[in-house]
Parts: C-alpha cells; structure tokens; sequence
C-alpha cells in the first residue's frame, strides 16, 4: 500500500486457506508406512494408518472426530459441530439422530497413535490420537498467517511462498539491507481512525522483517504507530533487535525492541503498543510548518545479537 493511502478494513486472522482443511483429511488417510522421529511431545516409532481411523472421520466435514461423538440408531456416526449443523438428521439415513453417543468409537480412538496433519510441511513426530489435536495448535510447522494489515486476507503458507504472496498480489515494497530511512507524508492528518498506511519488507541477514506504519485510536487519542515484525517464530525473532528513531524541530523520539513473530497477528502487536508511539500534536510539531500536513521522517536499523 502506498503511503499516504485512505484507511483500510481491519483483519483478522484467519488460520487456513480455501480447501486447506481437505487437503489436509487426504494427507491423514493416506495409507502408508512412515519411520518417525523424536522430537517434543511426539513419539518414535512406527505408525500405520486403517480403516479404524477411517471410521473417525466425519462424513459431513471430513475431519477427524473427537469427543462427543454421536450416532443415530442406524449406527452412522458424526462430530458434535456438524450434528448442530445437520438440525439432528442423520446425513447418511436421515433418521433422526437424538443424542446417542458412540462410547465405543471414542474408546478405540484412544489407541491409536497418528501423524501430525503437518507432516507434509515437516513435522515427524506421531502422538495419540488425542494429544494430536493440541499438538497441532503449537506445531513449529504450522503454516503462518499472511502479515499484510492493509486488507482481510486469509492466505497462509511457510514464509517463502508468503514473500511471494505480499510482492505479487498486495504489492508490498520489497528492499534489501538493514537500514531505513522512509517518509510518510499526509495531506489530512486528522484522519487516523485504523489508517494502515504502509507495509516494507526488508531483506536482512538473510531472514525477511515487516515494517508496518499507521494511524489508529488509542482511547481517546489519535497516534501514529511504528513497529517491525518477524517472518518467523518469537524464538527465533528474539535473536535480532532494531531501532526506530523520528524526529523534527531539534526534537526526538527513539525506540528500540525486538520484533515480535508473525505468529502474533498485527493486531495484537498494535494493542500492546509494542513500538514506536506518536502522539499527534507530536507528530504535526515533528511536521513543521503550519502543523497542516503530517510529515514524519522515520530511520532505523535492524541488528543481530551475539
């Protein structure tokens, strides 16, 4: 988004793509025979996939199934999303369903021991059937959420393909080095509310940040907002540091921190005022002038820790 853009819809995360969820069924049901190694929380061994696991998929959504599970008086079973979804009619008989649950099917589950769903993105670890599902929420090998802040959008991907994504379909400004120097100039500064503004992804020590700049409420007061992100998790976000510095009139406002992980959504990044903060009348007196016009100058860097 250029700066000095209009504002712009909120966002929200979203945690999968259109079809995500069913290519991902396929890839747990597909019967093979796979080594597996040790890692956090997982199990070595040898797992195997059958029709009991096949049994614990949902005809409605394909999901795996956990508890409750029910059932109708014909036997044909389905998870407690879908049975509110179905208004209490069996989708293979149509009989209706009532609330019988399948005690059996959910003690069998217990036995069996399944790979991660993001085995095809990594992750080699097996779990029982219903450590599996918590697992999953905190795999290291999860897709991200895209980290554009201009629009809704609910791509996800590993952080390659989301570099692509932000240069070719939202345009974003793409510079190699570890220093900035970027002005944002608005012609009506009053304008603030949820104003997203700018988004730079700067290429540095061979890992990719997210500069964001913009304007929002906070309480009562209308501010402008510097902070940097992460393509990657907070463990490894922590390794680096930055500085943000702006400035005007022999005046001036330093910030330094650690980028936070695109797994914290922008949103969240924003309400914990974790960065660079300028108050409005700050920002115009930064401006210079008649104070009719924003124009912030913001430098910075980004270094590695030892």
């Amino acid at each position: 988004m250029a700066p000095g853009s209009s504002t712009c819809k909120k966002v929200d995360s979203h945690p999968s793509i259109s079809g995500h969820d069913i290519a991902i069924s396929k890839s747990e049901n597909n019967p093979t025979t796979s080594k597996a190694s040790l890692g956090l929380g997982g199990k070595l061994g040898v797992y195997s996939t059958n029709g009991v696991q096949e049994l614990l998929e949902c005809p409605v959504c394909t999901n795996l199934m956990y508890p409750p599970i029910y059932q109708c008086p014909n036997g044909h079973t389905l998870c407690s999303n879908c049975k509110i979804r179905v208004s209490n009619s069996c989708p293979t008989c149509r009989h209706e369903l009532g609330n019988i649950r399948c005690l059996a099917l959910e003690k069998v589950a217990e036995s069996l021991e399944i790979p991660c769903r993001y085995q095809n993105l990594g992750c080699q670890d097996i779990f029982p059937y219903y450590s599996k599902l918590k697992h999953e929420q905190h795999c290291r090998f999860r897709p991200y959420n895209c980290p554009y802040a201009g629009s809704e959008c609910s791509v996800t991907g590993d952080i390659q393909s989301l570099v692509a994504h932000l240069k070719d379909d939202h345009k974003v400004d793409m510079h190699d080095g570890c220093t900035f120097n970027h002005r944002y100039v608005k012609s009506n500064p009053h304008e603030v509310e949820n104003a997203t503004w700018m988004l730079t992804v700067f290429n540095c020590f061979g890992r990719q940040f997210c500069l964001h700049f913009e304007a929002f409420q906070l309480g009562m007061a209308p501010v402008y907002m510097a902070f940097l992100r992460f393509m990657g998790d907070d463990n490894e976000a922590k390794k680096f540091s930055y500085s943000l510095e702006v400035g005007g009139n022999g005046r001036k406002l330093i910030w330094q921190g650690i980028p936070r992980g695109i797994r914290d959504s922008h949103r969240k990044v924003r309400d914990s005022q974790d960065g660079l903060i300028i108050q409005r009348n700050l920002a115009l007196y930064f401006s210079g002038g008649e104070r009719q016009e924003l124009k912030l100058r913001i430098t910075g860097r980004i270094w590695k820790e030892e």
